[in-house]
């Protein structure tokens, strides 16, 4: 095969590859980074002790502890979780490493790592949490399924790893 027709291979091959990729990441990838702010944003309801904003992020039927016997409804899910919102009980950090749109374009997974400390004790863990989002009516992302898996006693370089992980802008943009 000649340089030419190489060269002529891969310039039609680019035609037909980049449309795809532009379809593939337009609407779906904003999507994502909506969905990526919107996690962060929920993280930072509990940073802040903002129980009114916590509460503002989640659908009015929303399911935590879903691998459990869940707790369902927003009040019922902002009152057991008022001792995380507070930071009374432990101090909870997350934040999102992945988000997937669904096909729908109305839902999304999230997931990622999550800090737990002890606010008596300063025992530091880390597990994974991941969230199912659902874009109401009005456009705006609300949790609909939380979830995540046990929390493992964490040292000071899994700590740092934690740190270290999150990212300031929204990786699929």
């Amino acid at each position: 095969m000649t340089r030419a027709v190489r060269l002529s291979s891969l310039c039609c091959l680019a035609l037909v590859v980049a449309p795809l990729h532009a379809a593939a990441s337009g609407p779906a990838q904003e999507a994502e980074c909506a969905v990526w702010q919107r996690e962060r944003s929920f993280a930072r309801s509990v940073a802040e002790h903002d129980a009114t904003a916590f509460a503002e992020h989640l659908h009015p039927d929303a399911a935590f502890g879903v691998s459990g016997k869940p707790t369902r409804g927003r009040d019922a899910i902002t009152r057991e979780w008022i001792g995380l919102i507070d930071g009374s009980a432990l101090i909870l950090r997350w934040y999102p490493a992945v988000v997937t749109l669904g096909g729908d374009g109305r839902t999304a997974y999230s997931s990622g790592p999550a800090l737990y400390e002890d606010p008596k004790t300063g025992e530091t863990r880390i597990g994974r949490f991941g969230s199912v989002w659902y874009r109401n009516d009005e456009g705006v992302w609300q949790v609909l399924f939380d979830d995540g898996i046990a929390p493992q006693k964490a040292d000071a370089a899994a700590v740092q790893r934690f740190h270290d992980g999150r990212k300031a802008h929204c990786p699929a943009a």
